[in-house]
């Protein structure tokens, strides 16, 4: 199990697509809306996933993750499970400053909404953030994938 240590941010302009390296299609759903636990099933291209997050600490900075690789097939199956409304969205990587920024362009259920997360290797890591993140919306709740799954 390891450790998930992100900040969230909306995104405010285009100016980061020309530094995006890789680009993927994920669809996912949640099988179990915690807390304590949130269950969900994900498709990254062909590749399928099965992750299992904790209940968020440090104001949404971070919480433990399992994650296990799927087939394709295994994947597509529990999505029969899926509760609420299926998460569709494109996912730029961009490398910055020694991290990654990863840019989420949501297709539903809330078509429109662009969000980047950084991945920290400490809570007190400091960045320097590019211009393009504009407000940090680490810890609402309204920003995050099962929410938006469960409440559109």
């Amino acid at each position: 199990m390891k450790k998930e240590i992100e900040r969230k941010f909306l995104v405010v302009s285009d100016d980061w697509r020309h530094a995006a390296t890789k680009k993927s299609r994920i669809k996912q759903g949640y099988l179990v809306f915690g807390p304590p636990l949130t269950v969900r099933v994900r498709l990254r291209d062909d590749e399928g996933f099965l992750t299992i997050k904790d209940k968020s600490n440090d104001g949404g900075l971070s919480r433990n993750e399992w994650e296990k690789k799927l087939e394709k097939k295994e994947a597509e199956r529990l999505f029969e499970w899926v509760k609420g409304q299926i998460v569709e969205k494109i996912r730029y990587e961009i490398p910055w400053q020694g991290y990654l920024i990863e840019v989420d362009e949501f297709l539903s259920p809330r078509k429109g909404l662009v969000l980047a997360e950084i991945e920290l290797n400490h809570p007190d890591d400091e960045v320097k953030l590019p211009p393009w993140l504009g407000e940090e919306v680490t810890g609402k709740p309204e920003y995050y994938n099962s929410y938006m799954a469960k409440n559109g």
